[in-house]
This record gives C-alpha cells, sequence and structure tokens, in this order.
C-alpha cells in the first residue's frame, strides 16, 4: 500500500527529467525536414516575370537547371518611341543591358520597369508606300559594327502585357 501512495505523489509532482541527453541531439524545432524531393522548396523559381530569351533558347531538363526562366511571358518585340521623331516603333529586342531591380534579374534577362533592353535600329516608316524598310547600321572607328540602340522600359510588362520603351538617345 506504502508502494502505491508513493507511485500516486510521484506522478503528481512535477520533477526535471535527469536523464542523460544523447551526444549530438537536436531539438525538434531545429530539424529542417523534407518530406519529399519533388517538394522542395525552390528559391530560383520565377514564375510569372517576364522575360527575354534569344531566338535559340531551350530550356534544360529542371535536374539541370539553376534559375527557371517563365515559359509563357516571353517578349521579342517592344514599343520603342523616338523622343526627337515623336513616332513610336514596334522593333525587335536583342537582348538585355541592365535591369535595375536586380543583377540576377539582368542575367535571367528579366524585363521590368526601368529595365536597359537593347533593341535593333531599323525602322519601319508609313508614309506614301505601304512599307519601306530602312535599315540603318553604324560602324565604330575600330570597325565593330553597332546592330541597335539602347531603350529603357517605361511601364510594368507584368500589368500591361506589352513592353513600352523610350529610345536613349
Amino acid at each position: 500500500m506504502k508502494k502505491t501512495i508513493k507511485m500516486h505523489e510521484e506522478r503528481k509532482t512535477k520533477k526535471k527529467n535527469d536523464e542523460e541527453v544523447p551526444e549530438g541531439a537536436v531539438p525538434a524545432y531545429l530539424l529542417t525536414e523534407r518530406v519529399k524531393a519533388g517538394q522542395k522548396k525552390r528559391m530560383e523559381e520565377n514564375g510569372n516575370k517576364n522575360c527575354y530569351v534569344g531566338e535559340g533558347f531551350t530550356r534544360k531538363p529542371p535536374k539541370f537547371e539553376r534559375f527557371i526562366r517563365p515559359m509563357g511571358l516571353r517578349f521579342n518585340k517592344a514599343h520603342v518611341t523616338h523622343p526627337e521623331l515623336k513616332a513610336t516603333f514596334h522593333l525587335p529586342i536583342i537582348g538585355v543591358k541592365k535591369n535595375p531591380t536586380s543583377p540576377m534579374y539582368t542575367s535571367l534577362g528579366v524585363i521590368t520597369k526601368g529595365t536597359v533592353v537593347e533593341v535593333t535600329k531599323y525602322f519601319i516608316y508609313n508614309l506614301t508606300s505601304p512599307m519601306l524598310t530602312c535599315n540603318w547600321v553604324l560602324v565604330t572607328q575600330g570597325g565593330k559594327v553597332i546592330w541597335g540602340k539602347y531603350a529603357q522600359v517605361t511601364n510594368n510588362p507584368e500589368n500591361d502585357g506589352c513592353i513600352n520603351a523610350v529610345l536613349l538617345v
């Protein structure tokens, strides 16, 4: 009877567990456990950003790609306004020169407001003839051919669905 009473008293009293903690034990809240390999969090994935990719671009298999470029929001032309001519032209984009948002966005080709893009310099006029194409090419003193000029994006392409830019003269 004395043993039973003593057991009940021990059960009611709170006491610290003095058992030895095994070497290298980590609390549960510090464990970063991956449930499944397919549900791994991808910080690099930019799923809904507008970007420019070249003509010969093909995606690598997901196992080998480090950063994912968006699939559906790709642009290869921009509405570029010439400030002196006060005219807007629909020009092909050559590449993304600088994105002020992030250096990673520059390397991925993501286009946001303020991005400097390189566009080709041929303009299509619709004056007297239906379409008259004038191809302008500049050559530097060293003999290097300049195919494009820089334009800065003035709108947010995610909201508008098109790229509007002003030619940097």
